[in-house]
């Protein structure tokens, strides 16, 4: 590009500031701005088609077709060559625009006059705003310096729409961040919320997208980017040698802040007249396209190191980091992308009203937060975070996975109801904490608690659970950057069990791999990782951790009740052996003078169905079983839990599973080895009752379900229920939750 072409260019952004600095209405400006890029590149038309909803654009501004088209010439994304350029992210550059695949005609706008079109989307960090075409009568590709320029131009109007410049009448001009939106997500913990944004990571506002000074701009970046090298040298330097992926992430953001190919975009981007925080967001921009194109795994991460890179590089030079002077709000939901457990952890349990993401999982590592916090969560509510504003209020209803983001007053009085009827509810609740979940016919169940941090440990008492049926010794791991220390294990796990004091604590060793993988440890790139190295065959086939994990567990117990549970287990030979080890580092203690459990109870995970199938010497051997539901029942149906298409086309009480659950107790019962049954499904009311009528004795789930489950169980002759159950089986039915939810629920007094 040579310095004419880079004048014309600055020249054009200098006329685009003056007429967005004037004293006019949105409109006005869009009307001037249109005017301004058609004489500047010498083509009769010069249109501007923003978004009107997620779904449809509308032309808004134009010079050179009917004025009388504008806010009534609208298409759908995908349809013609402006909506097709909205779905794809990318320029379309047509000599014979008529020609084009996907081209549609709109007569009311007269543009068959024109027969080149030039379209490049007006998009800011992955969100696409619009759409900006230029035209003319001649039939002629545009240059590689016009397209680039264009795209120059539309970083602008992003930038600016972003800011307000075009607020005016009609939905395509309503100013942005007021609207009242409302977002679906999967549920990752159940629960209503209402509250007010907490953004993790703040939007980044680009005040001023056009340069005063292109060599101060310059001088700008490079202070920007030799600061941004230091900071990852600083970081190579104090990483911990032994912790290759981390070194491997630093080392490619050290390749890549000393890119020239990166550097010289942006500083392209400057000398077309961008100033150097609009390129660097350009450059940011263009890296998010290409991560969505991209199929390639080990690709897309890298482009993602440097989008990740160019968001430090845009935080540096505006100043806009974390700590942006916002206060956080007394009732705050926090709103992310993603995030660590670490970084969860941090905003404390009783802060954060709820959890929205728009990435994340059911089963992350958030998830298990959330769950052992008992707030709600939604995951894939995606594109809140760059919809929602640091204040904004947020209703997140966690049975539906719904977020109500800015809601409208008739839909703020009706959560409100909600939630009072909820608090209604947990009151009741509370008068059944001491009392035992006994149905009227005298079946006895003991519902426990699940839990994986300290935090969790009060809600023994406010819950009524009868212990811990499962505590998660993953959460101590995956928050920290390197290995727990063996003494800061057991010294964790005894104020565990002063805490439960006589109630019962099953400590599940270690159970990571699949979606919980360490920070410090490498991930494994497997085609199922559900499926695939994880739990205990990670603790067998690497003891070292697992065995330095039992040695914490033996010294905090001391003298004091031991049950140590082992996750995943598919076969015999797996127990047995994972047994051996926890044996042997028990006498290997004995022999060091340590004291050792009062009391020791070695059991299983059930969450294959392959055990279920197991040898009797099985149920013989183990102290006692529990059956993993949330993994158990995607195994059993082929249908991952992470997948939205699949995950709820099958049915806990289908009779097929159900068959599966009472042959596990039958075979419990026949070798008299104690049974649970853990997971999501154990703290939904219907389910508890239904797995109690086949014979289930302990139910273990999160706090906040113990009342909802008791007071069901308190209420439902499980002998009757079971009735029913048997009823259904054998009628061909192939669930038995219409039968059972029309038994629970009739009118008093009706047969």
């Amino acid at each position: 590009m040579d310095q004419v072409q880079e004048s014309d260019s600055r020249k054009l952004l200098g006329r685009l500031k003056a007429a967005l600095a004037e004293d006019s209405a949105g409109q006005e400006r869009l009307d001037r701005i249109t005017g301004i890029i058609s004489n500047s590149m010498g083509v009769e038309v010069c249109s501007i088609y923003l978004f009107r909803d997620a779904d449809t654009l509308e032309l808004c501004a134009t010079e050179g077709l009917n004025p009388e088209a504008v806010h009534k010439t609208r298409m759908r994304i995908g349809e013609g060559l402006v909506g097709r350029i909205a779905r794809t992210k990318q320029p379309i550059n047509a000599a014979d625009a008529p020609a084009e695949r996907g081209f549609r005609y709109m007569p009311e706008t007269g543009e068959e006059l024109y027969s080149s079109f030039l379209g490049v989307p007006i998009q800011r960090l992955g969100e696409t705003m619009g759409v900006l075409v230029v035209q003319s009568k001649e039939k002629r590709a545009f240059s590689d310096d016009e397209v680039y320029g264009m795209e120059v131009v539309a970083m602008v109007l992003a930038e600016m729409t972003e800011l307000g410049a075009f607020v005016g009448e009609g939905a395509a001009l309503a100013p942005l961040h007021r609207r009242a939106v409302t977002f679906r997500g999967g549920v990752g913990q159940e629960g209503s919320a209402m509250g007010h944004a907490w953004l993790h990571e703040p939007r980044v506002v680009v005040a001023n997208p056009i340069a005063d000074d292109p060599h101060d701009e310059m001088r700008k970046l490079d202070e920007a980017i030799d600061t941004l090298r230091v900071s990852v040298d600083e970081l190579l330097a104090t990483a911990d040698s032994a912790d290759k992926d981390q070194m491997q992430i630093l080392e490619a953001y050290r390749m890549f802040a000393n890119s020239r190919g990166w550097r010289r975009r942006m500083e392209e981007d400057i000398s077309r007249g961008l100033s150097a925080a609009a390129a660097v967001e350009k450059e940011q921009t263009a890296t998010r396209a290409r991560m969505e194109r991209v199929p390639d795994a080990y690709l897309r991460e890298r482009l993602h190191d440097l989008d990740d890179l160019s968001n430090r590089l845009l935080r540096i030079l505006t100043g806009q980091g974390h700590e942006t002077g916002a206060e956080m709000p007394d009732d705050p939901i926090l709103v992310a992308s993603n995030i660590g457990p670490g970084e969860l952890l941090e905003y404390g349990r009783r802060r954060l009203k709820a959890i929205v993401l728009e990435e994340g999982s059911v089963a992350s590592h958030a998830a298990i937060v959330a769950r052992a916090w008992a707030i709600p969560l939604i995951v894939h509510a995606g594109p809140i975070t760059s919809e929602a504003l640091n204040g904004d209020l947020i209703l997140v209803d966690g049975e539906h996975g719904i977020v109500h983001l800015r809601p409208e007053d008739p839909v703020v009085d009706s959560f409100r109801d909600k939630i009072a009827m909820e608090a209604a509810q947990q009151e009741r609740y509370v008068s059944l904490r001491d009392k035992p979940a006994e149905s009227p016919d005298g079946v006895r169940v003991r519902l426990t608690m699940n839990a994986g941090l300290m935090a969790d440990l009060p809600s023994l008492e406010s819950s009524g659970a009868e212990g811990v049926g499962l505590f998660r010794t993953e959460l101590q791991f995956l928050t920290q950057s390197k290995v727990p220390r063996r003494g800061e294990l057991a010294q964790m796990y005894s104020k565990v069990l002063d805490r439960a004091g006589e109630t019962e604590v099953v400590f599940r060793t270690l159970d990571i791999g699949s979606d919980k993988v360490l920070p410090y440890m490498k991930a494994q790139d497997e085609p199922n990782p559900a499926l695939g190295w994880r739990a205990i065959r990670v603790g067998l086939d690497k003891p070292g951790v697992m065995r330095m994990q039992i040695q914490a567990l033996i010294r905090a117990a001391a003298g004091r009740r031991l049950s140590v549970m082992f996750p995943f287990i598919a076969q015999l030979q797996e127990f047995r052996e994972a047994r051996e080890l926890l044996f042997r580092e028990v006498e290997r203690e004995r022999r060091m003078g340590h004291v050792l459990p009062g009391e020791i109870k070695v059991g299983a995970m059930l969450e294959t169905p392959s055990l279920a199938f197991a040898p009797a010497t099985f149920f013989d051997e183990a102290d006692f079983v529990s059956i993993g539901g949330n993994d158990l029942k995607q195994f059993f149906y082929a249908a991952d839990r992470e997948n939205e298409r699949v995950r709820r086309r099958y049915d806990t009480l289908n009779v097929s599973f159900l068959n599966m659950i009472e042959m596990i107790v039958r075979r419990c019962n026949e070798a008299g080895t104690p049974l649970s049954f853990c997971g999501e499904d154990a703290g939904r009311p219907i389910e508890a009752v239904t797995f109690a009528a086949l014979g289930m004795r302990t139910l273990s789930m999160r706090p906040a379900s113990i009342g909802p489950v008791k007071h069901l169980i308190r209420r439902t002759d499980l002998g009757a229920l079971r009735k029913v159950i048997d009823e259904a089986r054998t009628s061909g039915a192939q669930s038995v939750r219409p039968a059972v939810v029309e038994h629970l629920y009739r009118p008093a007094g009706q047969a």
